[in-house]
Protein backbone atom coordinates (compact mmCIF):
# COMPACT_ATOMS: atom_id res chain seq x y z
CA UNK A 1 0.00 0.00 0.00
CA UNK A 2 1.09 3.63 -0.79
CA UNK A 3 -0.36 6.88 0.48
CA UNK A 4 -1.22 9.75 -1.71
CA UNK A 5 -2.01 13.01 -0.96
CA UNK A 6 -5.28 14.29 -3.56
CA UNK A 7 -4.77 17.76 -3.29
CA UNK A 8 -8.47 20.34 -4.01
CA UNK A 9 -7.35 23.88 -5.29
CA UNK A 10 -9.39 26.43 -5.44
CA UNK A 11 -7.46 28.40 -8.05
CA UNK A 12 -4.15 27.51 -10.33
CA UNK A 13 -3.02 24.77 -11.95
CA UNK A 14 -4.69 24.33 -15.47
CA UNK A 15 -7.68 26.08 -16.96
CA UNK A 16 -10.77 24.30 -15.53
CA UNK A 17 -13.20 22.55 -17.52
CA UNK A 18 -16.09 24.13 -16.03
CA UNK A 19 -16.11 27.54 -15.10
CA UNK A 20 -17.88 27.26 -11.54
CA UNK A 21 -16.93 30.63 -9.86
CA UNK A 22 -15.82 31.13 -6.31
CA UNK A 23 -18.07 28.73 -4.21
CA UNK A 24 -19.38 31.89 -2.03
CA UNK A 25 -21.49 32.90 -5.97
CA UNK A 26 -23.00 29.13 -5.27
CA UNK A 27 -26.17 28.25 -3.93
CA UNK A 28 -27.14 26.90 -0.46
CA UNK A 29 -28.67 23.74 -2.19
CA UNK A 30 -25.24 23.66 -4.43
CA UNK A 31 -22.52 23.69 -1.35
CA UNK A 32 -24.85 21.38 0.34
CA UNK A 33 -24.48 18.62 -2.44
CA UNK A 34 -21.08 19.57 -3.60
CA UNK A 35 -20.35 18.98 0.60
CA UNK A 36 -22.33 15.65 0.73
CA UNK A 37 -20.26 14.09 -1.96
CA UNK A 38 -17.36 14.93 -0.67
CA UNK A 39 -18.92 13.23 2.59
CA UNK A 40 -20.12 10.35 1.11
CA UNK A 41 -16.87 9.94 -1.37
CA UNK A 42 -14.84 9.67 1.80
CA UNK A 43 -17.24 6.91 3.88
CA UNK A 44 -16.77 5.05 0.59
CA UNK A 45 -12.82 4.98 0.63
CA UNK A 46 -13.61 4.13 5.05
CA UNK A 47 -15.23 0.83 3.38
CA UNK A 48 -12.82 0.44 1.18
CA UNK A 49 -9.90 0.62 3.45
CA UNK A 50 -8.15 3.26 1.32
CA UNK A 51 -9.10 6.19 3.46
CA UNK A 52 -6.68 8.00 5.43
CA UNK A 53 -7.58 11.80 5.97
CA UNK A 54 -9.86 14.39 4.20
CA UNK A 55 -9.81 18.14 5.81
CA UNK A 56 -11.33 21.27 4.34
CA UNK A 57 -10.09 24.43 4.30
CA UNK A 58 -11.13 28.22 4.90
CA UNK A 59 -9.56 30.43 1.96
CA UNK A 60 -8.01 32.76 4.37
CA UNK A 61 -4.41 32.08 5.44
CA UNK A 62 -1.01 33.32 4.69
CA UNK A 63 2.81 32.62 3.24
CA UNK A 64 5.16 32.16 6.65
CA UNK A 65 8.97 32.17 6.46
CA UNK A 66 11.59 32.80 8.82
CA UNK A 67 12.69 35.99 9.50
CA UNK A 68 15.85 35.81 10.70
CA UNK A 69 17.79 35.17 13.83
CA UNK A 70 15.75 37.71 16.42
CA UNK A 71 13.69 38.77 14.05
CA UNK A 72 9.84 38.27 13.86
CA UNK A 73 8.71 35.67 10.86
CA UNK A 74 8.09 37.66 7.77
CA UNK A 75 3.80 36.95 6.52
CA UNK A 76 2.68 37.12 3.03
CA UNK A 77 -1.12 37.52 3.14
CA UNK A 78 -3.57 37.48 3.39
CA UNK A 79 -3.70 35.91 -0.24
CA UNK A 80 -3.60 37.85 -3.48
CA UNK A 81 -6.50 36.15 -6.01
CA UNK A 82 -3.58 35.01 -7.90
CA UNK A 83 -2.29 32.75 -5.74
CA UNK A 84 -2.93 29.22 -5.78
CA UNK A 85 -4.83 28.36 -2.63
CA UNK A 86 -5.22 24.84 -1.73
CA UNK A 87 -9.34 24.03 -0.59
CA UNK A 88 -8.46 20.64 1.19
CA UNK A 89 -7.27 17.49 0.58
CA UNK A 90 -7.66 13.85 1.42
CA UNK A 91 -5.06 11.17 1.91
CA UNK A 92 -5.62 7.44 0.78
CA UNK A 93 -3.63 4.52 1.26
CA UNK A 94 -4.08 2.52 -1.96
CA UNK A 95 -2.48 -0.40 -3.96
CA UNK A 96 -0.93 1.55 -7.10
CA UNK A 97 -0.70 5.23 -8.58
CA UNK A 98 -3.57 3.81 -11.15
CA UNK A 99 -6.04 3.18 -8.35
CA UNK A 100 -4.72 6.82 -6.83
CA UNK A 101 -5.91 8.10 -11.01
CA UNK A 102 -8.52 6.40 -11.09
CA UNK A 103 -9.40 7.81 -6.95
CA UNK A 104 -9.06 11.15 -8.46
CA UNK A 105 -10.98 10.91 -11.57
CA UNK A 106 -13.95 10.41 -9.27
CA UNK A 107 -13.55 13.15 -6.74
CA UNK A 108 -12.86 15.57 -10.00
CA UNK A 109 -17.28 14.42 -10.78
CA UNK A 110 -18.01 16.47 -7.33
CA UNK A 111 -21.20 18.70 -8.55
CA UNK A 112 -20.91 22.06 -9.22
CA UNK A 113 -23.19 25.44 -10.17
CA UNK A 114 -26.80 23.44 -11.34
CA UNK A 115 -25.37 19.90 -9.94
CA UNK A 116 -23.30 19.39 -12.80
CA UNK A 117 -19.98 17.63 -12.27
CA UNK A 118 -17.41 20.03 -12.05
CA UNK A 119 -14.50 18.10 -13.62
CA UNK A 120 -11.65 19.97 -11.47
CA UNK A 121 -8.14 19.03 -11.57
CA UNK A 122 -6.99 17.58 -8.55
CA UNK A 123 -3.30 17.00 -7.93
CA UNK A 124 -2.32 13.71 -6.88
CA UNK A 125 1.15 13.54 -5.14
CA UNK A 126 2.69 10.32 -3.33
CA UNK A 127 3.89 10.83 0.37
CA UNK A 128 8.30 10.43 0.62
CA UNK A 129 8.80 6.31 1.33
CA UNK A 130 10.76 4.95 3.68
CA UNK A 131 14.48 5.33 3.11
CA UNK A 132 15.80 1.72 1.78
CA UNK A 133 17.23 -0.33 5.28
CA UNK A 134 20.94 -0.80 4.71
CA UNK A 135 22.38 -3.91 5.41
CA UNK A 136 26.03 -4.63 5.60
Amino acid sequence: MAKYLLLKHYQGGPAPVVDAGPMDKWTPEEVSAHIQFMSDFGARLEETGEFVDMQALMPEGAFVRYGGEGQPPVTDGPFAETKDLIAGWYVIDVESWDRAVELASELSAAPGPGGKPLHEWLEVRPFWGEPPTVTE
